[in-house]
């Protein structure tokens, strides 16, 4: 029995299990000391956001067709905010027209990225000035016979804007024919500023402006020839003309231009006398307007610098200029026997002969030049030989820079005829 006792003695001084605690969120019975935890409970499932509502489209503005087509130019910028945007873009979907100018121009725009600064569109500054005259007026609009004029100065002004200072030093070689010949005169880029400036001089001083050779000068401006009034000018500076010539230049040109359009209607018939020769105010600004854009030509090849015949519209008045002058330079010719005499006798039912003179390309078209007398018309019924060149070329002929028999011209008819067409296109070139 001891035994037994001793065993049961062991058992209660033995020391005691303690059961398993409980967890800090475990929600068993606390008086037991054996209970299990409670499971843990699984997360809950995130319940889904909702879905964004669906945005409303937003409104397009409802602009009339003239205010769309003005927003062109804006959209081909990026300049037009989100709701003019959309508007002319749904607008490009419906409407031919306007779809092909936004191209043409954002093609314009392209061309802006300073790396191409030399390969602008010459055209550029015509179209947009144009478009932008259309949708609204100048109040004081520059005459359309002086539009060739005032564009033709802004190209080359923007090829003078380009170049750099030692360029305006860069030799040109000037060219034209003179006695049956090829006459050349060296000078520079900015010589070629100083005889454009000396020339137009003489427009300015029959409008009453001031003359560049100098108050006395403005006084015999239509007795001295072009030729000689640009020697003057070279004669009297004290160096060879640096680019400081392009302002006074550049100022002339935006006068006459201004002086033209606020002097109304009747100035276009006003005579400007060239020394030996005399031409209405109307054709004396496109005969500068023709020299700017040779002249122009000769700098930039002197600089490699790309530069554009003139619009179609401006090359075509022009080339008719030109058609005009044909019969009274074949005339010229003839009384100091150059050219062939007139085999018939012109007289009211007998306008005499005449030579069709086809110009294709740009600025081309039909012209009929009397070949007997300069006061005659020339008629398709009366041709006796057919001329047919590029617009370009015939230009470049009547500069001087291409030959009579150089031109490349399709000819068909009476020989002598063509001959003398040709020669006497020539011989108005000059310095």
């Amino acid at each position: 029995m001891s035994g037994a006792n001793d065993d049961h003695e062991e058992i209660a001084r033995a020391p005691r299990i303690p059961g398993p605690r409980r967890a800090a969120d475990d929600h068993a019975d606390l008086t037991s000391p054996f209970a299990e935890p409670a499971p843990r409970p699984e997360p809950a499932a995130p319940e889904p956001e909702p879905a964004p509502p669906e945005p409303e489209p937003e409104p397009v503005l409802e602009l009339p067709h003239r205010v769309l087509k003005s927003l062109l130019g804006a959209w081909a910028l990026s300049a037009c905010s989100a709701e003019e945007t959309r508007a002319v873009e749904d607008h490009l979907t419906e409407c031919a027209p306007c779809a092909e100018e936004a191209l043409r121009l954002r093609d314009a725009v392209g061309l802006l990225h300073a790396e191409r600064d030399l390969d602008l569109d010459p055209l550029l500054r015509s179209r947009v000035l144009e478009n932008c005259l259309g949708l609204r007026p100048a109040r004081i609009p520059v005459p359309t016979w002086a539009t060739p004029y005032d564009a033709e100065t802004a190209r080359l002004d923007a090829l003078l804007r380009d170049i750099g200072e030692s360029e305006w030093h860069a030799p040109v070689r000037l060219r034209w024919f003179e006695d049956e010949r090829e006459v050349q005169r060296k000078t520079t880029v900015a010589g070629v500023i100083g005889h454009l400036l000396a020339v137009d001089g003489i427009v300015a001083a029959s409008l009453g402006l001031d003359d560049p050779l100098g108050a006395g000068a403005a006084a015999v401006a239509g007795e001295a020839s072009p030729t000689e009034r640009t020697e003057a000018y070279w004669n009297a500076s004290h160096r060879p003309p640096t680019r400081s010539v392009r302002e006074p230049w550049r100022e002339q040109s935006h006068t006459l231009i201004r002086t033209v359009s606020f002097a109304g209607r009747g100035v276009g018939d006003l005579t400007v006398t060239y020394g030996d020769f005399a031409l209405p105010l109307r054709d004396s600004l496109l005969e500068r307007a023709f020299e700017c854009w040779v002249h122009a030509e000769d700098i930039a090849n002197a600089v490699d610098y790309p530069y554009e015949p003139p619009g179609g519209a401006h090359l075509h008045g022009m080339i008719d200029l030109a058609a005009r002058q044909l019969p009274a330079a074949l005339a010229g010719r003839r009384r100091t026997g150059l050219a062939a005499p007139p085999r018939e006798l012109v007289t009211a039912g007998s306008p005499g002969r005449s030579l069709h003179l086809e110009i294709e390309g740009a600025g081309g078209g039909h012209w009929y030049i009397a070949l007997d007398s300069p006061a005659a018309l020339g008629s398709r019924e009366h041709a006796v030989a057919q001329v047919a060149m590029d617009g370009v070329e015939f230009c470049q002929l009547v500069a001087g820079h291409v030959s009579p028999e150089e031109a490349a011209a399709g000819k068909d008819g009476d020989r002598e005829a063509i001959r003398d067409v040709l020669s006497a296109a020539a011989s108005l070139s000059r310095l």
